[in-house]
């Protein structure tokens, strides 16, 4: 289902975007592998043991479920193959493991980390072997510089990539795993104007490695992880059902942006910022003024492409046409001003919407019960009527 401004009426809005975003939650799950492995360590486990299971309850507004609360700026968030996620925060360098029906448990606190500002522990990416290697995929913040690392319950984190220049802000962060099985990784120029267009920093980039940090095969540029380049901050990377890429980017002063990610291409930064209609780089397909988006995460359902932005405090869903991947009319906002500052959007398993908020990262009003993850439930999906 597309959302349409001209279609769909106001009071509908969250019914039709959730039909949306949910139409393929488990297209995710068909991902390729690798080709390189990582052995077989142990399973991952809870360290201790579980605290007691929130009630979940639904937003009186319709088709919302705050699935759990009192969470420490959540920012990376997978899915386990049993429909239970793992999430990070950020500050409090710790895992935590929330089952479908919000129960928390602490996995690990992940040593080595080190970060201040927007940096500390960021994205996660869990293993498409996870069933056989148990194995997930952190990036964070070292006293040093930002780093992936693979990492099993219990353990240290083991890295496969270091180097990625940190800073106060403009860390990047976000992991995936793309459908040709590949780690991706979104970074930032840590305040270097400079990094984005140097193919030889990992700043300002998209990168692309295999699980053991080195640069995939069909690679742009011949043995190095970049992807793409010319970014100032990525912390969005999804995919549609062709496979085509797109990531959320932060602008300075002017616009956010939504891109298309061709490999090998420059997006402009710093030398233009939004739309530069120069031949030289890639313009963005959407953007926003700054104070409407600051988009963190992203996900996609088909061709629909939902944001969750923090200054914006909002989710927007953008139509793309399936032939060209280009969008087909106005974004649409919903849950605006409704949860604050909204950091991580993930379609589940079970076919509904988590997304987390980011009201304690020192940039929010924290309510009471922040943070928080939202569990957005499809019509007929039990728990929670959207209407």
């Amino acid at each position: 289902m597309r959302l349409s401004a001209r279609r769909t009426r106001p009071d509908r809005l969250r019914l039709a975007l959730v039909s949306a975003v949910c139409a393929t939650a488990l297209a995710g799950c068909a991902l390729g592998a690798p080709t390189d492995t990582t052995g077989e360590p142990p399973r991952l486990t809870p360290s201790v043991s579980p605290s007691p299971s929130p009630d979940t309850r639904a937003d009186s507004a319709g088709g919302i479920q705050v699935l759990t609360e009192d969470l420490s700026v959540p920012w990376g968030l997978g899915f386990l193959p049993d429909g239970s996620a793992l999430v990070t925060e950020r500050d409090s360098h710790r895992i935590l493991k929330v089952s479908a029906g919000g129960r928390k448990t602490v996995v690990q606190t992940v040593p080595g980390v080190a970060g201040t500002g927007e940096g500390g522990l960021l994205g996660l990416a869990v293993s498409p072997r996870y069933v056989t290697d148990k194995t997930v995929y952190l990036y964070y913040t070292t006293a040093t510089d930002n780093r992936i690392a693979r990492l099993v319950a219990g353990g240290r984190p083991v890295p496969i990539l270091t180097g990625i220049p940190a800073g106060r802000n403009h860390n990047g962060g976000r992991l995936a795993f793309g459908p040709d099985g590949y780690l991706y990784a979104g970074t930032g120029d840590a305040g270097d104007r400079a990094a984005g267009p140097d193919v030889r920093s990992l700043g300002g980039k998209i990168l692309r490695m295999t699980t053991a940090g080195k640069a995939a095969p069909g690679n742009p540029f011949h043995g190095s992880v970049v992807w793409s380049l010319g970014h100032r901050n990525v912390q969005g990377l999804a995919w549609d059902a062709r496979k085509r890429m797109y990531a959320t980017e932060f602008g300075q002063n002017r616009s956010d942006e939504l891109n298309r990610i061709t490999p090998g291409k420059n997006y402009g930064w710093p030398t233009v910022e939004g739309t530069g209609r120069d031949r030289r780089f890639t313009d963005p397909l959407v953007t926003w003024p700054t104070d409407q988006a600051s988009p963190s995460g992203l996900a996609m359902s088909g061709t629909t492409a939902v944001l969750a932005c923090l200054r914006g405090k909002r989710l927007y869903a953008v139509d793309l046409d399936p032939a060209t991947g280009r969008p087909t009319g106005k974004p649409e906002a919903v849950l605006t001003d409704r949860y604050g500052r909204l950091r991580t959007v993930v379609a589940a398993p079970d076919g509904s919407l988590w997304v987390t908020t980011s009201n304690t990262d020192g940039r929010g009003t924290p309510a009471p019960g922040d943070d928080r993850i939202l569990r957005i439930v499809p019509p007929g999906g039990g728990g929670v009527s959207v209407l």
